[in-house]
C-alpha cells in the first residue's frame, strides 16, 4: 500500500477510474492520516476546475488525524488531534454518506483497533513487492464478510468486505 504512484499507474484504466469516481461521489468527507493528507494537499488544489473529480476532491470536507500537523490549509480541512473514536462518531453523526479513507496505513490500523471500520474496499494489484508498508499489522484482527468481488481489466481485483463493528470506510 506504500507509494502507489510507483506501481499502480500501469494498471489504471477506465473501469478503475469509474469505480473511484463512484466511491468519491458517494462520500460525505475524507478522513486522512497526515502523510496522505500532505500528499493530497500538495497536488489536488492545483487541479481545481480541471474536472468534476478534482473539484469533488477539493470540495469535500477533509479531516486529518495528526498530532504533528501545525496547519491544514487545504480547503475545508480540520485537524483531529485527540480521541479518534469520539471524533469519528461525531463526523459520522453529522453526515449521511461514506467517510472515505484513502491510503493512510497508520490511520486505517488505528480505526481497525477501535472497531471503527464498517467496510473495507481493497484494490489488489497483480504485483508482489516483497516489502513496504502493511495494511494489517501483526496481531490485527477482524471478522470480515465478502460482499463483492470484481475483476478489472489488467488483473486488478476489487474486494469489498463488511465488518459489523460500524464506523468508516477504508
Amino acid at each position: 500500500m506504500e507509494a502507489p504512484e510507483k506501481w499502480s499507474i500501469p494498471f489504471w484504466n477506465d473501469e478503475i477510474a469509474s469505480f473511484k469516481r463512484e466511491e468519491l461521489f458517494a462520500a460525505d468527507a475524507h478522513l486522512l492520516g497526515r502523510v496522505t493528507y500532505e500528499a493530497f494537499a500538495a497536488s489536488w488544489p492545483s487541479r481545481a476546475g480541471a474536472d468534476a473529480f478534482s473539484d469533488r476532491m477539493n470540495e469535500l470536507p477533509k479531516y486529518v488525524v495528526s498530532k504533528q500537523l501545525e496547519k491544514a490549509e487545504w480547503k475545508d480541512s480540520t485537524i483531529l488531534r485527540d480521541d479518534l473514536p469520539q471524533a469519528v462518531a461525531e463526523i459520522k453523526r453529522l453526515g449521511s454518506g461514506d467517510l472515505l479513507v484513502g491510503g493512510s496505513a497508520t490511520l486505517a490500523q488505528a480505526l481497525l483497533t477501535h472497531d471503527l471500520v464498517d467496510e473495507w474496499r481493497l484494490l489488489t494489484y497483480p504485483v508482489v513487492l516483497g516489502d513496504g508498508k502493511r495494511l494489517f499489522k501483526q496481531g490485527a484482527k477482524a471478522k470480515l464478510r465478502l460482499v463483492e468481488a470484481r475483476a478489472f481489466a489488467g488483473g486488478v481485483a476489487l474486494l469489498r468486505y463488511q465488518d459489523d463493528h460500524g464506523g468508516t470506510r477504508a
